[in-house]
C-alpha cells in the first residue's frame, strides 16, 4: 500500500471492529437459546423464544430503515458511533434484565442499533477503498459479522453451561471500548460533506487520504432528489426490487438457521456444548465463504458468487435432511454457513458497488431493512419447525427452499455493477 494511503487502514479496521461487535450481538441470541429455553431462568417456551427472536428483528428492520436513511442526511461518522453505542449499552442491559419482558425490550433496542451499523460501515469502506480493490477491502470488512458469530459461539461454549446467559450478553457490551477510538480516527464521508456544501472539509479529507473527488450525478434525474425516491426511479427500480427480494430470502435462511440450529441439534440429542458447536461450524464456514468470495469477486464479480453461494447452501441443507452421521453433519453445517452468511456478504458487496455514492448507504440500508422482514420470518418459521417435531431432516429441507429461490432471483440481476465513476467513491468491481 502506498504510504499516503496508510491512514485509510484505520477506517477499515474501525469498521471491521464495529461489525465484529455487531455480529456478536446479533447472533448471540441463537447461541444462548439452549440456556434460555426451559423453566430457568425465565420459564421461556420455544414459541416465546421464537416470538422474541422475531420481535427483536423488527427492531433491526426499523434500524435499517431509519438509521440507513439518516446516514445520508446526518453523516456516516455520527451514525456509526451512535449505533455502536446504542446496541452495546442495550446488550449490557440484557445481561442485567430481571424478567423476560425486560430482556425482550432491550433485545429490541439492541437490534435497532445493529440494523443501522452495517450499511454505514459498508458505505464508509466503499468510499475510502482504493479503486481497484473495493471488493477485496469490502470482503475484509464483511468478514467481521461472521467473526463476531464465531466469538459468540465460543463465548457461549465457555460460559453458557457453567454461568448462564448473563455473562455472554455482558461481553457484548465490549463495543463501547471502540467508541473513543472511532471518535478520534474515523473521518466523515467526503461525498456527504460535499453534498451539504462543506467543500473545504471534503477537500481536506480527500487530500489526507489521497482520494480523488467524487463526481457522480444524482440518479434518475438531473434535479436533486431524496435518496429513497432515487432508489425507485426508472433507472434503479428493477434492480432495487430484486435486491430487496434476494436479501429477504437470504436473511430468512440465515436467521432461521442461526437462531434455531443449536436448539434443533439439542432436540436431536446433543448436549448444550455440542449443539452450540454446530453454530460455531456454521460461523467458521461463513468466515471462509466471505474471505474466498471477496478474493474471487475481484475476478468474477459478486453476482455469480452469490448464485453459487445460494446453491451450495441449498445443497448442504438438503443433504442434512438425509440425517447423515455427526461428522458429516458438522461439515455440511459449515458448508451451509459458507453459502449462507458468505452469500449475504456478496450481496452487500454487489449493492454497495451498484449504487452511486449519493444513495449508497440508503440503498443498502433499505435492502437490508426489506430483507429483515425475511429475518423476522426466519425465527418464527424455525419455531414452527421445532415445535412440529420434525427434527433436523424437516428443518434442513425447509430452509433449503428459500436458498433455491434466491439463486433464481440472482440470475435476473445485471452482470455488471452500475456505477462507472473512476473515483474511489464509485469504482465498479464487475
Amino acid at each position: 500500500m502506498n504510504s499516503t494511503r496508510k491512514p485509510v487502514f484505520w477506517i477499515f479496521f474501525i469498521c471491521w471492529l464495529g461489525l465484529v461487535a455487531d455480529g456478536y450481538d446479533l447472533y448471540v441470541y441463537g447461541a444462548t437459546l439452549p440456556g434460555i429455553i426451559g423453566p430457568s431462568p425465565f420459564g421461556v417456551t420455544t414459541g416465546a423464544a421464537g416470538a422474541v427472536g422475531s420481535f427483536a428483528l423488527v427492531g433491526m428492520l426499523l434500524g435499517s430503515l431509519v438509521v440507513g436513511t439518516l446516514t445520508d442526511r446526518l453523516g456516516r461518522r455520527r451514525i456509526f458511533i451512535s449505533a455502536l453505542a446504542l446496541f452495546s449499552v442495550a446488550m449490557l442491559a440484557c445481561s442485567l434484565a430481571p424478567s423476560w419482558e425486560v430482556f425482550a425490550a432491550f433485545r429490541f433496542v439492541a437490534c435497532f442499533g445493529i440494523g443501522g451499523l452495517l450499511p454505514t460501515a459498508v458505505a464508509l469502506t466503499n468510499e475510502f477503498a482504493a479503486p481497484g480493490r473495493k471488493s477485496l477491502t469490502l470482503g475484509f470488512v464483511l468478514t467481521a459479522p461472521a467473526i463476531g458469530t464465531v466469538l459468540a459461539s465460543l463465548t457461549s461454549l465457555a460460559l453458557l453451561e457453567s454461568s448462564g446467559f448473563r455473562p455472554v450478553y455482558a461481553v457484548g457490551a465490549a463495543g463501547l471500548l471502540l467508541i473513543p477510538f472511532a471518535y478520534l480516527r474515523l473521518p466523515e464521508s467526503p461525498s456527504f460533506l460535499r453534498a451539504r456544501g462543506r467543500e473545504a472539509e471534503a477537500a481536506r479529507i480527500e487530500a489526507h487520504y489521497s482520494l480523488t473527488p467524487a463526481s457522480e450525478a444524482p440518479v434518475g434525474s438531473a434535479e436533486p432528489t431524496s435518496p429513497v425516491r432515487a432508489l425507485v426511479s426508472r433507472q434503479l427500480r428493477r434492480p432495487t426490487l430484486t435486491f430487496w427480494a434476494v436479501t429477504f430470502l437470504s436473511l430468512l435462511t440465515i436467521f432461521g438457521v442461526s437462531t434455531w440450529l443449536p436448539q434443533i441439534m439439542r432436540s436431536a440429542g446433543y448436549g448444550i456444548g455440542s449443539s452450540v458447536s454446530f453454530l460455531l461450524a456454521y460461523s467458521v464456514g461463513a468466515v471462509i465463504g466471505t474471505v474466498v468470495g471477496s478474493g474471487a469477486s475481484q475476478k468474477f464479480g459478486p453476482k455469480p458468487l452469490a448464485i453459487a453461494g445460494f446453491v451450495s447452501a441449498a445443497v448442504a441443507l438438503l443433504l442434512l435432511s438425509l440425517n447423515p452421521p455427526s461428522a458429516v453433519v458438522m461439515i455440511l453445517t459449515a458448508v451451509a454457513g459458507f453459502g449462507g452468511l458468505g452469500t449475504q456478504n456478496m450481496i452487500n458487496d454487489y449493492i454497495a458497488q451498484y449504487y452511486p455514492a449519493a444513495v449508497r448507504a440508503t440503498g443498502l440500508g433499505w435492502a437490508l431493512a426489506i430483507g429483515r422482514v425475511g429475518a423476522i420470518v426466519g425465527p418464527t418459521y424455525g419455531a414452527l419447525l421445532v415445535s412440529g417435531g420434525g427434527g433436523v431432516p424437516v428443518a434442513a429441507a425447509a430452509f433449503a427452499v428459500p436458498a433455491v429461490i434466491g439463486a433464481a432471483f440472482m440470475f435476473t440481476l445485471p452482470s455488471k455493477t452500475r456505477t462507472q465513476s473512476p473515483t474511489p467513491a464509485a469504482q465498479p468491481v464487475a
